[in-house]
């Protein structure tokens, strides 16, 4: 893991008077699991929202696999290889999962609007294609058996699963996950981490946002804290956790 795949350098985010992301940087090497941690407001999320394309930093630098990405537009930041999942589903709801993948593979297709519409040859096959990869994407996460299901009928658990899934679609080099073990019981958080393990060890880097503080220091190989928009720790999980810093941006100063 020495090859540096994403880098980002004095990256600022400001709204209004707040600066909720401060000269903050970052540098994720291929084949690891990077986590984020902090407090609730630390600017996590706003790091990842920038990372994908749906925030324009103000000032800073973003390269990915050797591309400048800096004020890209999400369609481009996919493109080049990252994808996502959000804090807060963002599945299409009445649509059944097998669709929901499909859906994730149209950043990759090649058939255009000619092609959809007078159902040539080429466009029959690739969509057929895209059917098959949907559902071995399905089987890889778990829920081979609910692709016929409407999204809105899955489980919480399978829910996430799928908006991974549909994330894998795109074909990431990295994948960006924002809590994807929120709200799981402890059965389903195993689950999911053996998930996570099993798509790293087939090539894709993470980078993990998650609240749930003993799963990443059982998981990721590296970890940064954000404080206020900053970041103040970053190392392996057991230097991360004996960090003065890291225990008093979670416990406060302890009283003199």
């Amino acid at each position: 893991m020495s090859t540096p795949l994403l880098e980002i350098q004095g990256i600022h985010k400001r709204f209004g008077g707040l600066h909720a992301l401060n000269d903050v940087g970052l540098s994720i090497n291929a084949g690891e699991i990077y986590g984020l941690i902090g407090p609730n407001g630390a600017g996590k999320t706003t790091l990842f929202n920038v990372l994908t394309g749906l925030y324009q930093p103000d000032e800073g630098r973003f390269h990915f696999d050797g591309h400048d990405l800096f004020r890209k537009k999400p369609f481009v930041v996919v493109r080049s290889g990252i994808a996502r999942t959000f804090q807060n589903i963002r599945l299409f709801a009445n649509m059944t999962a097998l669709e929901n993948v499909m859906v994730g593979q149209h950043v990759r297709t090649r058939s255009g609007v000619i092609g959809a519409i007078f159902r040539h040859p080429r466009a029959r096959a690739e969509e057929a294609a895209i059917k098959q990869r949907a559902r071995e994407l399905l089987e890889y996460v778990g829920i081979a058996r609910r692709h016929d299901d409407l999204a809105r009928n899955l489980s919480y658990g399978d829910q996430r699963r799928l908006e991974i899934a549909r994330a894998l679609a795109t074909r990431p080099k990295l994948l960006a996950l924002d809590e994807p073990a929120a709200g799981m019981n402890p059965s389903e958080t195993e689950g999911l981490k053996k998930l996570m393990q099993k798509i790293r060890d087939d090539g894709v880097t993470i980078l993990l946002i998650e609240h749930d503080v003993k799963l990443m220091m059982g998981l990721c190989d590296r970890i940064a804290v954000l404080d206020y928009g900053k970041k103040i720790a970053e190392g392996r999980p057991e230097q991360v956790k004996c960090d003065p810093r890291v225990i008093e941006a979670y416990l406060g100063v302890a009283p003199e």
